[in-house]
Protein backbone atom coordinates (compact mmCIF):
# COMPACT_ATOMS: atom_id res chain seq x y z
CA UNK A 1 0.00 0.00 0.00
CA UNK A 2 1.32 3.42 -0.87
CA UNK A 3 2.46 5.58 2.05
CA UNK A 4 0.77 8.97 2.21
CA UNK A 5 2.49 11.85 3.96
CA UNK A 6 1.25 15.28 4.96
CA UNK A 7 2.33 17.85 7.49
CA UNK A 8 0.78 18.43 10.90
CA UNK A 9 2.86 21.10 12.57
CA UNK A 10 6.41 19.83 12.21
CA UNK A 11 5.66 16.10 12.06
CA UNK A 12 5.07 13.99 9.00
CA UNK A 13 2.03 11.80 9.56
CA UNK A 14 1.57 8.49 7.78
CA UNK A 15 -1.50 6.26 7.80
CA UNK A 16 -1.78 3.28 5.53
CA UNK A 17 1.45 1.44 6.25
CA UNK A 18 2.26 -2.21 6.81
CA UNK A 19 5.37 -3.07 8.85
CA UNK A 20 7.50 -0.23 7.54
CA UNK A 21 9.99 -0.03 10.41
CA UNK A 22 10.96 -1.67 13.66
CA UNK A 23 13.89 -1.46 16.05
CA UNK A 24 15.33 -2.80 19.28
CA UNK A 25 17.67 -1.53 21.97
CA UNK A 26 17.55 1.27 24.52
CA UNK A 27 15.80 4.11 22.73
CA UNK A 28 15.61 6.48 25.68
CA UNK A 29 13.21 7.22 28.46
CA UNK A 30 9.48 7.00 27.88
CA UNK A 31 8.02 10.53 27.61
CA UNK A 32 5.26 11.46 30.01
CA UNK A 33 1.61 11.26 29.01
CA UNK A 34 0.70 14.92 29.60
CA UNK A 35 -1.64 16.81 27.31
CA UNK A 36 -4.54 14.40 26.81
CA UNK A 37 -7.89 16.21 26.81
CA UNK A 38 -9.51 13.23 28.59
CA UNK A 39 -8.87 9.60 29.55
CA UNK A 40 -11.17 6.64 28.96
CA UNK A 41 -11.20 3.38 30.94
CA UNK A 42 -8.69 4.76 33.46
CA UNK A 43 -7.71 7.79 35.53
CA UNK A 44 -4.79 9.70 34.01
CA UNK A 45 -1.56 7.72 34.02
CA UNK A 46 2.03 8.97 33.94
CA UNK A 47 5.45 7.53 33.26
CA UNK A 48 6.11 7.77 37.01
CA UNK A 49 2.93 5.90 38.01
CA UNK A 50 3.71 3.19 35.46
CA UNK A 51 7.20 2.51 36.77
CA UNK A 52 7.55 -1.17 37.60
CA UNK A 53 5.14 -2.15 34.80
CA UNK A 54 5.89 -3.22 31.26
CA UNK A 55 4.04 -0.74 29.03
CA UNK A 56 2.90 -0.95 25.42
CA UNK A 57 2.02 2.49 24.04
CA UNK A 58 -0.08 2.14 20.87
CA UNK A 59 -0.78 5.24 18.76
CA UNK A 60 -4.00 4.79 16.79
CA UNK A 61 -7.01 6.61 15.41
CA UNK A 62 -10.41 5.07 14.98
CA UNK A 63 -10.94 5.85 11.29
CA UNK A 64 -7.60 4.38 10.14
CA UNK A 65 -8.00 0.86 8.72
CA UNK A 66 -4.42 -0.03 9.67
CA UNK A 67 -5.11 0.91 13.29
CA UNK A 68 -8.33 -1.09 13.30
CA UNK A 69 -6.66 -4.22 11.94
CA UNK A 70 -4.09 -4.06 14.76
CA UNK A 71 -6.72 -3.68 17.51
CA UNK A 72 -7.45 -7.42 17.96
CA UNK A 73 -3.82 -7.96 18.96
CA UNK A 74 -3.81 -5.01 21.35
CA UNK A 75 -6.97 -6.28 23.03
CA UNK A 76 -5.68 -9.85 23.23
CA UNK A 77 -2.29 -8.87 24.67
CA UNK A 78 -3.87 -6.52 27.21
CA UNK A 79 -6.08 -9.34 28.49
CA UNK A 80 -3.50 -12.15 28.35
CA UNK A 81 -0.61 -10.36 30.08
CA UNK A 82 -2.41 -8.02 32.46
CA UNK A 83 -1.77 -10.19 35.52
CA UNK A 84 1.89 -10.58 34.51
CA UNK A 85 2.39 -6.81 34.66
CA UNK A 86 1.63 -5.47 31.16
CA UNK A 87 -0.25 -2.21 30.69
CA UNK A 88 -1.49 -1.39 27.17
CA UNK A 89 -2.19 2.30 26.57
CA UNK A 90 -4.00 3.26 23.36
CA UNK A 91 -3.12 6.89 22.62
CA UNK A 92 -5.89 8.13 20.35
CA UNK A 93 -4.31 10.76 18.09
CA UNK A 94 -6.74 12.07 15.44
CA UNK A 95 -6.20 12.25 11.69
CA UNK A 96 -9.46 14.04 10.82
CA UNK A 97 -11.21 16.88 12.61
CA UNK A 98 -14.18 14.80 13.81
CA UNK A 99 -11.77 12.46 15.64
CA UNK A 100 -10.76 15.31 17.96
CA UNK A 101 -14.23 15.24 19.55
CA UNK A 102 -14.04 13.25 22.83
CA UNK A 103 -17.65 12.11 22.46
CA UNK A 104 -16.90 10.57 19.07
CA UNK A 105 -13.83 8.82 20.46
CA UNK A 106 -15.81 7.55 23.46
CA UNK A 107 -18.49 6.10 21.17
CA UNK A 108 -15.86 4.44 18.97
CA UNK A 109 -14.03 2.92 21.94
CA UNK A 110 -17.33 1.50 23.21
CA UNK A 111 -18.33 0.12 19.80
CA UNK A 112 -14.88 -1.43 19.29
CA UNK A 113 -14.94 -2.98 22.79
CA UNK A 114 -11.60 -1.52 23.85
CA UNK A 115 -11.20 -1.89 27.62
CA UNK A 116 -7.60 -0.72 28.27
CA UNK A 117 -6.67 2.93 29.07
CA UNK A 118 -7.22 5.44 26.25
CA UNK A 119 -5.80 8.98 26.52
CA UNK A 120 -7.57 11.22 24.00
CA UNK A 121 -4.65 13.10 22.44
CA UNK A 122 -6.70 15.56 20.40
CA UNK A 123 -3.91 18.15 20.31
CA UNK A 124 -1.17 15.62 19.44
CA UNK A 125 0.68 16.48 22.66
CA UNK A 126 1.66 12.89 23.49
CA UNK A 127 2.29 12.19 19.79
CA UNK A 128 4.80 15.05 19.65
CA UNK A 129 6.45 14.02 22.94
CA UNK A 130 7.20 10.62 21.38
CA UNK A 131 8.18 12.29 18.07
CA UNK A 132 5.83 9.85 16.44
CA UNK A 133 4.97 9.91 12.71
CA UNK A 134 2.73 6.90 12.08
CA UNK A 135 -0.61 5.19 12.62
CA UNK A 136 -0.36 2.61 14.03
CA UNK A 137 2.86 2.92 16.04
CA UNK A 138 3.83 0.75 19.03
CA UNK A 139 6.41 1.55 21.69
CA UNK A 140 7.44 -1.18 24.16
CA UNK A 141 8.67 0.14 27.51
CA UNK A 142 10.46 -1.83 30.22
CA UNK A 143 9.76 -1.65 33.96
CA UNK A 144 12.45 1.02 34.37
CA UNK A 145 10.68 3.32 31.96
CA UNK A 146 13.03 2.80 28.99
CA UNK A 147 11.76 2.30 25.43
CA UNK A 148 13.26 -1.01 24.34
CA UNK A 149 11.51 -1.70 21.04
CA UNK A 150 9.27 0.06 18.53
CA UNK A 151 7.22 -1.03 15.55
CA UNK A 152 5.53 1.17 12.95
CA UNK A 153 2.64 -0.09 10.84
CA UNK A 154 0.84 -3.41 10.85
CA UNK A 155 2.38 -6.84 11.01
CA UNK A 156 5.27 -8.63 12.75
CA UNK A 157 2.91 -9.57 15.58
CA UNK A 158 4.92 -12.63 16.61
CA UNK A 159 8.04 -10.53 17.14
CA UNK A 160 6.06 -7.92 19.10
CA UNK A 161 4.54 -10.55 21.39
CA UNK A 162 7.97 -12.11 21.99
CA UNK A 163 9.24 -8.68 23.05
CA UNK A 164 6.36 -8.39 25.54
CA UNK A 165 7.17 -11.81 26.98
CA UNK A 166 10.89 -11.02 27.25
CA UNK A 167 10.30 -7.71 29.04
CA UNK A 168 7.87 -9.37 31.47
CA UNK A 169 10.40 -12.12 32.28
CA UNK A 170 13.11 -9.49 32.68
CA UNK A 171 10.86 -7.79 35.23
CA UNK A 172 10.58 -11.01 37.23
CA UNK A 173 7.07 -12.04 36.23
CA UNK A 174 6.68 -15.73 37.11
CA UNK A 175 5.47 -18.31 34.61
CA UNK A 176 4.99 -16.03 31.59
CA UNK A 177 2.89 -17.93 29.05
CA UNK A 178 5.14 -18.36 26.00
CA UNK A 179 2.33 -19.35 23.64
CA UNK A 180 1.11 -16.82 21.07
CA UNK A 181 -2.36 -15.34 20.90
CA UNK A 182 -4.65 -16.68 18.19
CA UNK A 183 -6.68 -13.97 16.51
CA UNK A 184 -9.94 -14.32 14.62
CA UNK A 185 -11.46 -11.04 13.48
CA UNK A 186 -14.32 -10.02 11.22
CA UNK A 187 -15.31 -6.84 9.43
CA UNK A 188 -12.76 -4.01 9.31
CA UNK A 189 -10.57 -5.68 11.97
CA UNK A 190 -9.92 -8.72 9.77
CA UNK A 191 -6.44 -9.05 8.17
CA UNK A 192 -6.00 -7.41 4.75
CA UNK A 193 -6.23 -9.26 1.47
CA UNK A 194 -3.07 -10.31 -0.37
CA UNK A 195 -3.76 -8.48 -3.65
CA UNK A 196 -4.08 -4.74 -2.97
CA UNK A 197 -3.13 -2.36 -5.78
CA UNK A 198 -5.08 0.73 -4.70
CA UNK A 199 -3.66 3.33 -2.27
CA UNK A 200 -5.38 5.29 0.45
CA UNK A 201 -7.03 8.18 -1.39
CA UNK A 202 -8.31 11.45 0.07
CA UNK A 203 -11.37 13.40 -1.09
CA UNK A 204 -10.27 16.80 0.27
CA UNK A 205 -8.25 19.04 -2.03
CA UNK A 206 -5.26 19.23 0.36
CA UNK A 207 -4.29 15.62 -0.40
CA UNK A 208 -6.47 14.57 -3.34
CA UNK A 209 -4.78 12.44 -6.00
CA UNK A 210 -5.99 10.85 -9.26
CA UNK A 211 -9.13 13.01 -9.43
CA UNK A 212 -10.56 12.33 -12.90
CA UNK A 213 -13.84 14.26 -13.26
CA UNK A 214 -13.74 16.41 -16.42
CA UNK A 215 -14.10 19.53 -14.26
CA UNK A 216 -11.10 20.63 -12.22
CA UNK A 217 -11.58 20.32 -8.44
CA UNK A 218 -12.38 23.73 -6.92
CA UNK A 219 -11.43 24.73 -3.40
CA UNK A 220 -14.11 25.57 -0.83
CA UNK A 221 -16.65 26.35 -3.54
CA UNK A 222 -19.86 24.61 -4.56
CA UNK A 223 -19.47 23.15 -8.02
CA UNK A 224 -21.27 20.69 -10.29
CA UNK A 225 -19.10 17.78 -11.40
CA UNK A 226 -19.48 15.00 -13.97
CA UNK A 227 -18.41 11.42 -13.34
CA UNK A 228 -15.36 10.29 -15.34
CA UNK A 229 -16.65 8.19 -18.24
CA UNK A 230 -13.90 5.56 -18.28
CA UNK A 231 -11.73 5.84 -15.15
CA UNK A 232 -8.50 3.87 -15.22
CA UNK A 233 -7.15 2.03 -12.17
CA UNK A 234 -7.16 4.26 -9.06
CA UNK A 235 -8.88 7.17 -10.77
CA UNK A 236 -12.01 8.59 -9.16
CA UNK A 237 -14.40 11.50 -9.48
CA UNK A 238 -17.49 13.33 -8.23
CA UNK A 239 -20.87 13.47 -9.91
CA UNK A 240 -23.37 16.16 -8.85
CA UNK A 241 -23.06 19.25 -6.67
CA UNK A 242 -20.09 19.02 -4.28
CA UNK A 243 -18.01 21.39 -2.19
CA UNK A 244 -14.40 20.24 -1.83
CA UNK A 245 -12.84 21.30 1.46
CA UNK A 246 -9.27 20.77 2.57
CA UNK A 247 -9.92 17.40 4.22
CA UNK A 248 -13.28 16.29 2.80
CA UNK A 249 -15.84 16.68 0.05
CA UNK A 250 -19.42 17.62 1.04
CA UNK A 251 -22.51 16.86 -1.04
CA UNK A 252 -24.40 20.13 -1.40
CA UNK A 253 -27.60 18.71 -2.92
CA UNK A 254 -28.88 15.19 -3.51
CA UNK A 255 -28.46 12.96 -5.29
CA UNK A 256 -24.70 12.87 -5.72
CA UNK A 257 -22.28 10.18 -6.83
CA UNK A 258 -18.66 9.10 -6.61
CA UNK A 259 -17.01 6.55 -8.88
CA UNK A 260 -13.68 4.81 -8.16
CA UNK A 261 -11.79 2.21 -10.22
CA UNK A 262 -9.95 0.02 -7.68
CA UNK A 263 -8.14 -3.29 -7.20
CA UNK A 264 -8.47 -4.82 -3.72
CA UNK A 265 -10.63 -7.24 -1.77
CA UNK A 266 -12.01 -4.53 0.53
CA UNK A 267 -13.10 -0.97 -0.10
CA UNK A 268 -13.68 1.30 2.91
CA UNK A 269 -14.75 4.93 3.08
CA UNK A 270 -14.35 7.42 5.91
CA UNK A 271 -17.71 9.21 5.97
CA UNK A 272 -19.63 11.63 8.15
CA UNK A 273 -23.39 12.40 8.24
CA UNK A 274 -24.93 15.78 7.52
CA UNK A 275 -24.11 18.63 9.91
CA UNK A 276 -27.69 18.51 11.23
CA UNK A 277 -27.06 14.93 12.32
CA UNK A 278 -29.56 13.36 9.93
CA UNK A 279 -28.55 10.00 8.46
CA UNK A 280 -27.56 9.90 4.80
CA UNK A 281 -28.77 6.97 2.70
CA UNK A 282 -26.57 5.48 0.01
CA UNK A 283 -26.67 2.88 -2.76
CA UNK A 284 -23.54 1.19 -4.13
CA UNK A 285 -22.81 -0.76 -7.33
CA UNK A 286 -19.91 -2.84 -8.62
CA UNK A 287 -19.47 -2.73 -12.37
CA UNK A 288 -23.00 -1.36 -12.64
CA UNK A 289 -24.77 -3.99 -10.51
CA UNK A 290 -25.68 -4.50 -6.86
CA UNK A 291 -22.75 -6.03 -4.91
CA UNK A 292 -24.62 -9.15 -3.78
CA UNK A 293 -22.25 -11.39 -1.80
CA UNK A 294 -19.47 -8.82 -2.26
CA UNK A 295 -21.12 -6.30 0.07
CA UNK A 296 -19.29 -5.10 3.19
CA UNK A 297 -20.33 -5.03 6.83
CA UNK A 298 -21.87 -1.55 6.37
CA UNK A 299 -23.84 -2.26 3.19
CA UNK A 300 -26.41 -4.85 2.17
CA UNK A 301 -26.44 -7.28 -0.76
CA UNK A 302 -28.65 -4.78 -2.59
CA UNK A 303 -26.00 -2.10 -2.01
CA UNK A 304 -27.98 0.01 0.44
CA UNK A 305 -26.70 1.54 3.66
CA UNK A 306 -26.73 4.64 5.85
CA UNK A 307 -24.16 7.06 7.22
CA UNK A 308 -25.16 7.75 10.83
CA UNK A 309 -21.93 8.77 12.58
CA UNK A 310 -18.48 9.90 11.46
CA UNK A 311 -16.25 6.83 11.10
CA UNK A 312 -14.81 4.35 8.63
CA UNK A 313 -17.40 2.25 6.76
CA UNK A 314 -16.63 -1.11 5.16
CA UNK A 315 -18.58 -0.86 1.91
CA UNK A 316 -17.20 -3.75 -0.15
CA UNK A 317 -15.62 -7.13 0.68
CA UNK A 318 -15.12 -9.02 -2.57
CA UNK A 319 -14.73 -12.73 -3.00
CA UNK A 320 -11.57 -14.04 -4.63
CA UNK A 321 -10.11 -13.64 -7.15
CA UNK A 322 -9.71 -9.87 -7.02
CA UNK A 323 -9.70 -7.89 -10.27
CA UNK A 324 -9.97 -4.28 -11.41
CA UNK A 325 -13.48 -3.14 -10.48
CA UNK A 326 -15.50 0.04 -10.96
CA UNK A 327 -17.21 1.11 -7.74
CA UNK A 328 -20.05 3.62 -7.70
CA UNK A 329 -21.78 5.08 -4.66
CA UNK A 330 -24.86 7.29 -4.87
CA UNK A 331 -25.86 9.38 -1.85
CA UNK A 332 -29.60 9.93 -1.70
CA UNK A 333 -29.55 12.72 0.91
CA UNK A 334 -27.47 15.92 1.05
CA UNK A 335 -24.76 16.85 3.52
CA UNK A 336 -22.62 13.71 3.59
CA UNK A 337 -18.90 14.33 4.13
CA UNK A 338 -16.47 12.07 2.29
CA UNK A 339 -12.96 12.05 3.75
CA UNK A 340 -11.07 9.14 2.22
CA UNK A 341 -11.00 5.70 0.62
CA UNK A 342 -8.91 2.88 2.09
CA UNK A 343 -8.37 -0.63 0.79
CA UNK A 344 -7.43 -4.03 2.09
Amino acid sequence: MKNLVFLFGTAALICGVVAIASGTGDEGRMPDLDGAVAWLNSPPLSSKSLRGKVVLVNFWTYSCINSLRELPYMKAWAAKYKDAGLVVIGVHAPEFGFEKNPANVKNAVFDLKVAYPIPIDSNHSIWQAFRNEYWPADYFVDAKGRIRYHHFGEGEYVKSERVIQALLRENGAPGVDESLVRITAEGPEAPPGEDVRSPETYAGYARAENFASPERMSQDTRKTYSLPARPTLNQWGFGGSWKAGAESGTLESAPGKIVFRFHARDLHMVLGPAKNGRPVRFQVKLNGAAPGDDHGSDSGPDGTGEVREPRMYQIIRQKEPVKDTTFEIEFLDPGVEVFSFTFG
